[in-house]
């Protein structure tokens, strides 16, 4: 006999997991949200918060005041390969189209949020094994025994141990990007914006400096599984990519770490990625839910999240072998065709003469900078142009999250 039953577990307490727990204890069902780390805790990213992320998250009910590092961007500065300038600008409302967030702060933020929605959350509790049984799935849990539950949401990240318990890891497996990050602290008045490069020896990855409040910036870059960065080269690149004259006059010779580097991977394979079984779905990292044009996830967790506990909610009690291939076929219906699309747009910026072609193309008109603007920022689908499901009134002109048109009261 299990220790503690519930309707639903999620495994992993990041933006995935609770945007899952957070939509499900809203629904009434019993959440139990187990998680090997101890809230606050740092998390490596990039901390860029897309359109995307950031209707997710105002439709589950986050205030931004929540988030002491929350720091709104109003557009990006993009660097060519062959030195060009491109600004890309973002509408000035109504609400809220970018903005950048320390993770430490973010996902506890949203660990409260799931808390005050009636979701139970155990930190310092690591998964040890799962197993599917006929009515539902038998965890084994470090310090608490056998969970069992109807139904699991397995949010623990691009090394899911949870997709590994089941079987579903893919040996060898890591990532088609990995990235690189550091805090620096002291950055000089143009680090207040937001700015990518790309190097035509790094392309198609880039280097970004994302402004954080208090003089701070989280610079990093990313690059391609594989290539001649992979491993310790990535540290040994760190220092003379700093002194790059065209980012060194962007960070300022004030700019100092505020913390160690951190390296981790990036998992962007949403086509073919295995998405679950039975009762079992994998959301955010563990589903390579990743754009594979930028490197950006939160967006994506927080949607695979919401669609996972979603789908859960719309098979009822008696339906939760049927969870894997219902929540599969709804999250690639939402995401297959952009990532495609962004994967297109990525053999693109592999070619420095390609790249700059594309940048200044985009750079032709106040037009084509606005409209490329929001759809970097994923206001506009990756593939709004090959899905016509998507067209109709509005679509490339939609306010921004918390405007009064985009606010559904989830949360009040």
């Amino acid at each position: 006999m299990a220790d503690i039953v519930v309707d639903a577990v999620v495994v992993g307490a990041g933006p995935a997991g609770a945007a899952a727990a957070t939509t499900l204890a809203r629904s009434g069902a019993s959440v139990l949200v187990i998680d090997r780390a101890t809230f606050p805790r740092d998390k490596t990213c990039g901390d860029g918060l897309t359109t995307l992320a950031l209707r997710e998250l105002a439709s589950l009910g986050l205030d931004p005041a929540a988030v002491p590092s929350w720091h709104p961007a109003h557009g990006a500065v993009i660097h060519a390969p062959g030195g060009r300038e491109v600004r890309l600008p973002l509408p000035h409302g109504p609400g809220a189209y970018a903005a950048i967030a320390r993770r430490i702060d973010l996902d506890l933020a949203l660990v409260e949020l799931a808390r005050r929605a009636g979701a139970h959350l155990e930190e310092g509790a690591e998964l040890l094994d799962a197993s599917i049984v006929d009515d539902g799935v038998v965890l084994r849990v470090d310090r608490l025994g056998t969970i069992a539950a109807r139904v699991a949401v397995g949010a623990d990240g691009a090394w899911s141990p949870l997709r590994r318990a089941l079987g579903l890891a893919e040996p060898g497996y890591r990532g088609e990007w990995h990235a690189f990050r550091q805090y620096l602290t002291g950055v000089g008045p143009a680090a207040a914006e937001l700015h990518v490069w790309f190097e035509a020896d790094l392309l198609p990855g880039y280097v970004w400096s994302f402004p954080l409040p208090d003089g701070g910036a989280n610079v990093g870059f990313m690059a391609e599984r594989g290539d001649r960065l992979d491993g310790g080269a990535m540290k040994r690149w760190w220092p003379q990519l700093l002194a790059r004259p065209r980012i060194r006059e962007v960070l300022g010779p004030a700019a100092r770490p505020e913390a160690p580097h951190r390296a981790w991977p990036i998992p962007a394979r949403i086509d073919r990625a295995p998405l679950g079984v039975g009762p079992v779905a994998l959301v955010g990292d563990a589903a390579a839910a990743t754009d594979v044009f930028t490197g950006e996830g939160i967006g994506q967790a927080l949607l695979t999240g919401r669609l996972a506990a979603e789908t859960i909610v719309a098979l009822g009690p008696h339906r939760g072998g049927e969870l894997a291939e219902r929540y599969a076929a709804a999250a690639r219906h939402e995401l297959v065709a952009d990532h495609r699309m962004s994967a297109r747009l990525s053999r693109v910026m592999a070619s420095p003469g390609r790249a700059d072609a594309a940048l200044r193309v985009i750079d032709a008109s106040p037009w084509t900078r606005a409209h490329v603007g929001r759809w970097l920022f994923e206001d506009s689908p990756r593939a709004i142009a090959l899905t016509p499901r998507r067209w109709g009134r509005g679509v490339l002109h939609g306010d921004g999250a918390w405007a009064p048109s985009e606010v559904t009261g989830a949360g009040r």
